[in-house]
């Protein structure tokens, strides 16, 4: 499969002074979530340009970008696993509203991290990452876990038919009304009683069903939203199959990895592999920031 080069130089972005136009509130939010360096707890608060270490020697920044009727819970054990290698994290919440929308605000919140990061997104996450990081220097490699590569102009549905797929997700959704959507937008849940099949097969019955209860749902506009000129054309891809998902088609997945010259490994699990096997999904993710 193609391997792409890695980019030679990254620039430091200066998003944050943006964010604090007109009092948002983005700013001390990011600010907040961003992990302290080691050396910023040790003794009295420095400068952050010389308390933290080198950009020659530092972690880049993993971003975790969960999908539609989930939310960043799902990587709970994956952070956990990446902080035990020294890796700062962050897991923003998608806003799920449509892609458009919700490639904006990821791309706005990854204008506030300094240095290098490694992107991953999950499922529809994956339709985000690949349209927020599109242009961004920061951003070294990107990580799909049985996620949407989409290519410019496909939607997430025309995505699950490649290479002849079917998702069982489209027979057992439920469509609830939002104040604010556009004409014909609704809110889209699946089905209490087929989301362990469909979602989560993989998983114990008693969580199956609380992730059930408690799901976001997606935007249906988001479904048929056309993307935008992809980020997995100009930065490094790797794919993690999931070749037990009723969601989102093995063969699908399998044809947009290769679509993408994503680096593309396998494993025996539902569409959510990041919680069935956090540990073969984090040494994706240190593979990729390793270029192994």
């Amino acid at each position: 499969m193609t391997r792409f080069a890695p980019q030679s130089s990254r620039r430091t972005t200066a998003g944050l002074a943006a964010l604090c136009l007109a009092g948002l509130v983005l700013a001390p939010s990011a600010g907040a979530l961003r992990p302290a360096d080691p050396a910023d707890s040790v003794g009295p608060a420095p400068a952050r340009a010389a308390a933290g270490p080198s950009d020659s020697t530092r972690k880049p920044t993993i971003v975790l970008v969960h999908g539609a009727f989930a939310d960043a819970s799902g990587w709970y054990d994956v952070i956990h696993q990446l902080h035990e290698r020294g890796y700062p994290v962050l897991a923003p919440a998608n806003p799920l509203r449509g892609l458009t929308g919700d490639a904006e605000y990821l791309a706005a919140f990854l204008s506030t991290i300094d240095g290098p990061i490694v992107l991953v997104g999950h499922s529809y996450g994956g339709a985000v990452i690949t349209n927020a990081a599109t242009g961004n220097e920061n951003v070294e490699a990107l990580v799909y876990v049985a996620a949407y590569a989409l290519a410019e102009g496909e939607n997430v549905a025309a995505a699950n038919e490649l290479g002849g797929g079917h998702t069982d997700l489209l027979d057992h959704i439920v469509i609830r009304p939002f104040p604010g959507a556009g004409e014909g937008d609704a809110d889209v849940y699946v089905e209490p009683s087929a989301f362990r099949r469909i979602f989560a097969r993989d998983l114990p019955r008693r969580q199956a069903a609380a992730m059930a209860a408690g799901q976001r749902p997606g935007a249906y506009s988001a479904l048929v939203t056309p993307s935008g000129p992809p980020a997995w054309q100009d930065i490094p891809s790797w794919y993690l199959v999931s070749a037990e998902d009723n969601l989102i088609p093995p063969v699908a997945q399998r044809a947009m990895a290769a679509r993408a010259g994503s680096r593309t490994f396998e494993a025996d699990s539902s569409h959510v592999s990041m919680m069935s096997h956090p540990r073969r999904v984090t040494k994706l993710i240190v593979a990729a920031e390793r270029r192994s």
